[in-house]
């Protein structure tokens, strides 16, 4: 695998009342993407701030690729000073942009979280997509860190307690599905021959 992976931070938006402290998380995990050399997806909001642009604020502080996917048209964005790329989807927020948001993301990292992250943590295990759930700060990842979503138990919900071991997790999930997806598309390719 020759590109940068793409990191989703899914979390809380403002209107749940977080904590500053879990935007400080928010902001380091923001960081240790960028600084990790790879690429922070978020869901840009057109109103309101989140855990999500808290994250977007700490990729920009540390010189990283930051792109936005927003619900419907336009690229006007609450935080247009931090998104380096901003994607509208023509969705509407409640499941079209998350499944966009989602997709887009080699790996999920969520904190904290109200209805919009437990879709995209959904999308996630639907589309087999690693995720990290950070512990300590309430909402969906509280709830759902070291669980599976279903009896089928495709993929667990990986706890983090640290931004650091989240970005780890992350990226080390991230490498390994990458590797089995190659390796299962290579499989298919040589049994066509």
């Amino acid at each position: 695998m020759n590109r940068k992976l793409q990191i989703g931070v899914m979390g809380s938006a403002a209107n749940l009342n977080y904590s500053k402290q879990a935007e400080i998380t928010a902001e380091l995990i923001g960081e240790l993407i960028a600084k990790s050399g790879n690429i922070l997806i978020y869901g840009a909001e057109k109103d309101y701030d989140s855990l999500s642009t808290a994250a977007a604020r700490g990729a920009k502080k540390a010189n990283g690729i930051i792109i936005g996917i927003t619900y419907g048209k336009g690229k006007e964005i609450y935080d247009k000073e931090n998104a380096d790329i901003v994607i509208p989807s023509g969705l509407e927020r409640g499941g079209g942009r998350e499944f966009v948001l989602v997709n887009s993301c080699d790996a999920v990292i969520s904190i904290g979280g109200g209805s919009g992250t437990l879709t995209e943590i959904a999308i996630a295990y639907q589309l087999n997509i690693p995720m990290i759930a950070i512990k300590g700060y309430g909402g969906w990842s509280d709830k759902l860190a070291n669980t599976y979503l279903d009896e089928r138990k495709r993929r667990k919900i990986i706890e983090a307690k640290t931004p650091k071991e989240a970005v780890d997790l992350a990226i080390e999930e991230a490498k390994k599905t990458l590797i089995n997806q190659e390796k299962l598309n290579k499989s298919k390719e040589e049994s066509k021959k």
